[in-house]
């Protein structure tokens, strides 16, 4: 376990990257965090950044997994874990990776919740996630059924990539998008967790070594394309609404200066209106 747990770390190693942001890191009480974080949307939009020479290193991670379907070397290399695993751990059941997945997440929230802030407000935090969350989903889904690969255990053939070695390392990768700036001990926690979750998988006999390596590219390509892509998608959906904004302060002070008054000549009553345009 401790050769597997080496050699994925050193896989996730590569993707970990010290996410440089401008933010405001204070520490807050609680009543202050749930007042104006949990409750109140940002008033500003934020830059968020995320270099896109990150995307490399957990691209090449889901390329080594896809090459295990045509480089022989590297799917015997599947088979010599699987057979190191059965020798050493015959008998080790667990699933306490069901529960790891998730982990770095909730971390972030209780973070937060405990006055800890990262790097965004709930809400935006929040619609990170969203957004990760659904990228991964939607690839994990498509590949999984494209792929058709027979597990270890031969339970089914959705072995290929590992869907909790992919949640557990995007959320690791959120937790460390969030609080890397303010100490990376975040992030290597995160990662921690997230390479234990892998490593379990396989002495569950779940996935293959490339599965998971494959599963936690995935899983950090997710979150790192989110951070790429929501300032985008933040600032298109709050420039609509400034700009109805303006429209509206506009339309309301058009006829600001107008004057409305009675009026009669030769025997007839009426009104006059005037306005400044």
């Amino acid at each position: 376990m401790k050769k597997l747990f080496l050699i994925i770390s050193l896989f996730a190693a590569l993707s970990a990257h010290a996410q440089k942001q401008v933010t405001d890191t204070t520490k807050k009480n609680l009543g202050d965090t749930i007042k104006k974080d949990l409750l109140t949307a940002p008033d500003t939009v934020k830059k968020l950044h995320s270099n896109p020479l990150s995307l490399v290193p957990p691209a090449a991670m889901i390329a080594y997994g896809g090459l295990s379907f045509a480089v022989h070397p590297i799917r015997r290399f599947d088979y010599y874990i699987r057979g190191e695993v059965a020798k050493t751990s015959p008998n080790f059941h667990s699933t306490a990776e069901s529960y790891f997945q998730f982990a770095p997440v909730v971390i972030v929230y209780g973070l937060n919740l405990a006055g800890v802030r990262g790097k965004n407000t709930f809400i935006d935090r929040s619609a990170l996630l969203g957004l990760s969350a659904s990228i991964l989903g939607i690839t994990a889904f498509a590949t999984k059924h494209f792929t058709h690969r027979l597990r270890p255990n031969g339970a089914n053939y959705l072995s290929f990539p590992s869907g909790h070695t992919a949640t557990a390392f995007m959320g690791a990768e959120f937790m460390a998008q969030e609080y890397d700036a303010k100490s990376p001990l975040y992030g290597v926690l995160a990662y921690s967790i997230a390479t234990t979750t892998g490593v379990f998988r396989m002495y569950n006999r779940d996935h293959w070594f490339s599965d998971v390596v494959a599963g936690a590219g995935l899983g950090i390509l997710s979150t790192k394309a989110a951070y790429l892509v929501y300032p985008a998608i933040r600032n298109w959906l709050t420039h609509g609404d400034e700009k109805a904004e303006q429209h509206n302060r506009r339309k309301k002070s058009r006829y600001k200066n107008a004057l409305l008054s009675p009026s009669f000549d030769n025997g007839s009553l009426g009104l006059s209106f005037s306005a400044d345009f």
